[in-house]
């Protein structure tokens, strides 16, 4: 578990975005955040010796043994119809410097309150914190005269709000007799967290994905937390998680019962950590894709057939998850071992070794500029023939000036294999509940122009370095492991 300063400092982070800048095309908006390790907010509070080093292999390291920090329970549009998305813009963001968590802001509510919230596709039921003190995030002390409040929701405070009774078909859970109202409570694989309290349902404001820009609003139901317990009282998605499976209490799923768009939406990731989310979706006639396997779990789970590496390939028989909610691609064995085999076999520069416990352990020398780096290409071959091409499979470390480069794919040990962010990025990825499929399109997700938030909590002038995006490859609340390094 992180120290109290670490989550103090990721929670400025998140906080951070209330200070908005460009990160959008036409119709929408966007946002930069930093991640907690990073040096402006290091800078900002004067701390060194906590953190790792950046763009070390402890800083990497410390990073992939926490991710999934909520970890999730894993032990057809007509053409007239317009794809929708949040009242803010469709615009997403991953968290810069370690990249590959994606946030949107959302509006809930009369009079609408806003929320930031992580973009999830391996949970189903969004939720916010509501009518809650101690067991959840509320604000943050930006500096010893400013803070900055998160907004907490409450069926008291808007008029459009109502509690879902335990005879409505979105109530997941069985009531006990004493209960009228339809109650929940998710566990994640990560210790001790959890959020819990009730549904209810209210209006999230959406608006068309197009020039008009058209207000639409939409009755949805969502988690009351009541009470979060673990990551999510000091880092992880403080002030909400949207859930975006196929499970019916998802925002698709929803949607299409309503029949205004299609139950499919899209997500673009690009290398700078800017991205774009539109519901309705359904992606072009030529995109890559292949079909959604059934599942109990109702995740986007996929057959990976074949794997290339290099002028090398080999066949796989397994099941994968395509995850927006993990950072990096996790894969088990034997698929796992046959990869990292003929990469190695395949590169060119020195091996390096590391600790036993590090995430990565195909690690290289870094003999030329980054630009001019040749590894081998990686590509995975899905049920039905489609490929796709990895952007960049490896990520650049920085230890005691000499420069390093690693396999960025981790070994699973839970027999659950995921494709991570870093492998979807630089595509336009369709998640279709109604085929169902998955497609993915090669995008750079637009350029980006100014835009005003909707927000205006109390905010301090030190969120002026947030103006930047960065590429980076890796993720956000991570536990610690010390890391050794020796040229093999």
């Amino acid at each position: 578990m992180a120290s109290t300063s670490y989550g103090y400092v990721v929670l400025l982070l998140i906080i951070c975005v209330w200070r908005w800048q460009s990160c959008e095309g036409v119709n929408g908006v966007g946002f930069d955040i930093h991640h907690r390790f990073s040096d402006p907010v290091k800078s900002m509070f004067g701390v060194t010796n906590e953190f790792p080093e950046k763009g070390t292999m402890e800083y990497y390291d410390a990073m992939v043994h926490r991710d999934r920090f909520h970890g999730r329970r894993l032990a057809g549009q007509t053409d007239h119809k317009t794809p929708l998305t949040f009242s803010a813009g469709n615009a997403t963001l991953s968290i810069p410097e370690l990249g590959f968590l994606y946030y949107a802001n959302v509006s809930i509510g009369t009079p609408a309150s806003w929320y930031l919230v992580a973009l999830d596709t391996g949970s189903g039921l969004f939720w916010l914190p509501c009518d809650c003190s101690s067991n959840c995030v509320r604000s943050y002390e930006f500096s010893p005269t400013e803070t900055i409040e998160f907004n907490i929701y409450s069926l008291s405070t808007s008029s459009t709000g109502t509690r879902l009774s335990c005879s409505s078909p979105l109530c997941e859970r069985s009531c006990l007799p004493s209960e009228s109202y339809c109650p929940y409570r998710v566990e994640y694989l990560s210790a001790n967290t959890s959020s819990s309290g009730y549904v209810v349902q209210d209006l999230l404001h959406l608006t068309t994905d197009n020039a008009n820009s058209q207000a639409i609003d939409v009755k949805i139901p969502f988690g009351c937390g009541v009470i979060q317990t673990g990551h999510f009282l000091e880092a992880g998605a403080p002030n909400g998680l949207f859930g975006l499976s196929m499970d019916v209490v998802s925002l698709p799923s929803v949607l299409a019962s309503q029949e205004l768009v299609a139950n499919s939406f899209s997500m673009c990731f690009s290398p700078d950590g800017i991205g774009r989310i539109s519901f309705g979706d359904k992606g072009s006639q030529n995109q890559s894709q292949t079909p959604v396997l059934q599942n109990r779990l109702m995740v986007y789970t996929v057959k990976l057939t074949n794997v290339s590496v290099g002028l090398d390939s080999f066949a796989a028989n397994l099941n994968v998850i395509f995850d927006t909610g993990t950072s990096f691609t996790l894969l088990a064995d034997p698929v796992y071992s046959l990869l990292t085999e003929k990469f190695n076999s395949q590169v060119k520069n020195r091996r390096v070794g590391v600790h036993p416990d590090s995430a990565f352990q195909f690690c290289y020398l870094m003999t030329s500029k980054p630009d001019d780096l040749v590894v081998p290409a990686i590509r995975l071959t899905m049920r039905g023939g489609d490929k796709l091409s990895v952007v960049q499979p490896w990520i650049m470390i920085v230890e005691d000036d000499t420069r390093f480069y690693c396999l960025a794919v981790i070994k699973s040990d839970h027999d659950i294999s995921i494709i991570g962010e870093n492998f979807m990025t630089g595509y336009r990825v369709v998640f279709d509940n109604e085929k169902p499929a998955v497609g993915w399109t090669p995008s750079d997700c637009g350029e980006s122009v100014p835009f005003s938030p909707n927000l205006s909590p109390r905010r301090s002038s030190a969120t002026s370095f947030l103006h930047r995006g960065y590429l980076a490859f890796a993720i956000i609340l991570v536990q610690f492991f010390s890391v050794q390094l020796m040229v093999l």
